[in-house]
């Protein structure tokens, strides 16, 4: 429940937009008073503004009186928050602290670089390329050495390839990419996003047929081949009919989705009407009552096989045949294809994925070079010196430490400064000893060097970090709300959501004081039964009065006994109590057990098959079955079928079987569709106006009618027509608690408004009005 009203509580700061850091000024213009808390025309003029400035009414008498009192209903609340602690507590601040992190991420980045990669990813989506590739792995920050040992091994393969040595052999015995002994090396096609930034910058600037140089990721070193470039497949829109199929489901289950979907594709080729069959048969319900139709969508936003299947169709109206995928069975049709969205429509998506990707490395190391600048990062030279000289070999091992003598001033010395704040080696040998690592080759100095530029950087970004909320205004004011929206959650999760659902008595006595909020309409108690002909639906109408189906997909293994015993062994106990759970969870089965007996046990065969079948009906009824559900049936001796003339075989004749019936109209639907899963169709339940068309088709008095509709027969059968009436809680608390809690709300901002007198300055309100 958290997480959903956290999400009412961030939409609320859109009525809080962005509010004051820190308390009004006494000398600026107050627009209202909350008890003794000023709130000043300049903040509640920029959160209307920001909220409401595109409004045709923005600037109307009633429109601003009506954010007003929105506004001050939500500074309320988060004044009871502040004033009971809820801003001290330690969950409150590390939760704060957490989305700060997230908040400040746009302020460390370089806002002109990520313009220009998201362009560059955008024009680049307008192609795909297939490579391959012979990678040589190496650490991102190995010594010098080691990167140019790997740099010339991969000049040296690419002088081979050049020479005409094929590149996919020479993938398969010298790439250390794993796949590449399968697949050559070859990629197949990718577009912008899909591959770290150094590599798809080496693909897009090499020409087909050509090679690259070298290129460096981290991953290592990489050769890349350009095999072909095409135009980018673009976005297609399609319907489908879906029938549900999850991998792991029963194999007879699974068996009769296929039948399913087989026999809606059948009459998918015979041009049926298309929206009918999707509502009739699709069990996607979000689309199921729209003809099926999908959002656009584009390479990598769909499960492959469907995408695969939908960018294969070519003209529209073309349907594909059923494909599976984790969900289920799909008949595609394609309605449209266009190319790639215009810049605009692709920007914001873009420019998430940038953030996410390789190539804000580039970004960030512009980053850094700026807030150097701005921050006045200065070095001091000999500090760094006599700092270096401390490195030995203990830092490749990564066991290297330092002797923290408070009467060595070296220690103290400083090291660098940001914008005057020292940093002496004493904090960098700390970090140093903190974040090192072993390394298999390299030097003492360079493993130094890359730990001195990591704590530089590391000290400037956290200072830039520390100090946003000087340097940046809306960053500030960003922060103030998620500050007010921890705030105001926990106080509406006290006050309101949780209270709503706890507070049973008072939830009573709402829906009882509120009953005719809460009534059904004229409703039929029927029964409709879809068949694809007369003959099904007479069956399905003859078999309708049992209620008593036989469930055939249940599969209960039988309970062994030993020769002329009818005693449960240990595992028929075991089997049987599985067999109570799955009965005590399915309230509508009945089960028949049927006792039987060996021909060579005896004259008493019969009363042995009795008393094993009361054996097993006694202990599940033990185990909280009710007897109703319960028939015993001995069916006495049982010849030796079948080859199996050992005492095995004969075992399994002195047994206990099991038949599970339903009186579910759905088993009865079941039976009928074994043949054909989409001959009958069966739903029992009171019906309101509009929600079945077979319903509406016929008069609202008891009795039995036949229609024909949508080239299907139906019989519908009204057992009785329902009076409008007031609903039970039970029926609709879920609308009930949501109401309460309004209601709560309510109550309680008045409270508030005692507590703290609203006052309002009426000449000031009047200068937004316009």
């Amino acid at each position: 429940m958290r997480s959903n009203h956290l999400l009412v509580a961030v939409a609320a700061l859109a009525l809080a937009g962005c509010t004051a850091s820190n308390k009004n000024n006494s000398n600026e213009p107050a627009i209202a008073t909350l008890g003794s808390e000023p709130l000043s025309t300049s903040e509640f003029k920029y959160v209307y503004e920001k909220n409401n400035g595109g409004n045709d009414d923005a600037y109307t008498e009633q429109s601003v009186k009506d954010y007003l009192d929105l506004y001050t209903n939500f500074k309320l609340k988060v004044l009871e928050a502040e004033s009971r602690g809820l801003d001290t507590t330690t969950a409150f601040k590390r939760e704060l602290e957490g989305y700060k992190e997230q908040l400040a991420l746009p302020y460390l980045t370089e806002n002109s670089v990520t313009d220009k990669l998201v362009r560059e990813a955008y024009e680049r989506s307008k192609q795909e390329i297939n490579a391959s590739h012979i990678l040589i792995t190496l650490e991102p920050d190995a010594a010098p050495q080691d990167t140019l040992a790997a740099y010339n091994r991969v000049m040296d393969l690419r002088k081979r390839a050049q020479a005409g040595e094929d590149f996919g052999k020479l993938a398969k015995e010298n790439s250390q990419d794993p796949s590449a002994a399968e697949n050559g090396g070859n990629l197949g096609y990718f577009t912008a996003m899909q591959m770290v930034y150094p590599f798809e910058n080496a693909a897009y600037k090499t020409k087909p047929g050509e090679l690259s140089m070298p290129v460096r990721t981290r991953f290592g070193y990489h050769l890349i081949k350009v095999n072909d470039v095409r135009p980018a497949r673009g976005e297609v829109k399609v319907a489908h009919i879906m029938v549900r199929a999850t991998p792991g489901m029963p194999k007879a289950d699974s068996l009769a989705a296929k039948q399913r979907v087989d026999a809606i594709y059948k009459r998918v080729q015979r041009n049926e009407n298309w929206d009918k069959l999707t509502a009739e048969f699709s069990e996607d319900d979000n689309t199921a009552n729209n003809g099926g139709e999908l959002p656009w969508f584009g390479t990598g936003r769909m499960i492959p096989a469907f995408e695969e299947a939908a960018f294969a169709l070519q003209k529209e109206g073309e349907t594909a045949k059923p494909v599976l995928t984790p969900y289920g069975w799909h008949i595609i049709k394609l309605l449209e294809k266009r190319g790639l969205p215009p810049y605009e429509d692709m920007e914001q998506n873009l420019r998430n994925k940038v953030a996410k990707d390789s190539r804000s490395e580039l970004n960030k190391a512009v980053f850094l070079k700026r807030i150097r600048q701005e921050n006045n990062f200065t070095e001091n030279a000999e500090a760094k010196t006599a700092a270096f000289s401390k490195a030995n070999g203990a830092l490749l091992k990564g066991t290297w430490d330092f002797e923290q003598n408070a009467k060595d001033k070296t220690l103290k010395s400083t090291l660098f400064t940001i914008q005057g704040k020292p940093y002496t080696i004493a904090d960098f040998y700390t970090y140093a000893k903190e974040n090192q690592r072993p390394r298999s080759s390299g030097t003492p100095e360079y493993a130094m060097t890359v730990l001195y530029d990591n704590f530089v950087n590391q000290s400037l970004l956290e200072y830039e970090r520390a100090n946003l909320e000087n340097k940046h205004t809306d960053y500030r004011m960003l922060v103030r709300e998620y500050h007010d929206g921890i705030l105001l959650f926990q106080l509406m999760d006290e006050k309101v959501w949780s209270k709503a659902v706890e507070d049973s008595v008072g939830l009573k006595a709402y829906f009882e004081a509120n009953k005719d909020k809460y009534k059904w309409g004229e409703r039929a108690d029927a029964i409709v039964i879809s068949a694809a002909n007369k003959d099904l639906l007479k069956t399905a109408q003859d078999q309708l009065a049992k209620r008593r189906y036989a469930v055939k997909t249940a599969r209960i293994p039988d309970v062994l006994f030993e020769n002329g015993k009818a005693t449960l062994s240990k595992d028929g106990i075991a089997q049987l109590n599985e067999l109570a759970e799955l009965l005590s969870e399915m309230p509508n089965t009945s089960l028949d057990i049927n006792g039987h007996a060996d021909a060579r046990e005896d004259a008493a065969a019969k009363d042995l098959a009795q008393k094993r079948a009361q054996a097993v009906a006694t202990y599940l009824q033990q185990e909280g079955v009710q007897a109703a559900q319960l028939t015993i049936n001995s069916l006495g001796k049982t010849k030796q079928a079948g080859p199996d003339k050992t005492e095995t075989g004969r075992r399994r004749n002195r047994r206990v079987s099991f038949t599970l019936y339903s009186s579910d109209l759905g088993a009865l639907a079941d039976n009928l569709n074994a043949g054909n899963p989409l001959a009958v169709q069966i739903s029992e339940k009171k019906f309101q106006k509009g929600e079945n068309k077979a319903v509406d088709a016929v008069k609202w008095e008891k009795g039995t009618y036949n229609i024909q509709l949508n080239g299907r027969e139906y019989l519908i059968i009204i057992k009785d027509v329902l009076e409008p009436g007031y609903k039970q809680l039970n029926e609709v608390r879920g609308v009930a608690i949501s109401d309460y809690q309004n209601y709560l709300e309510e109550q309680w901002v008045k409270q508030l408004r005692e507590k703290y007198p609203v006052s309002v300055n009426k000449q000031e309100v009047e200068k937004l009005i316009k």
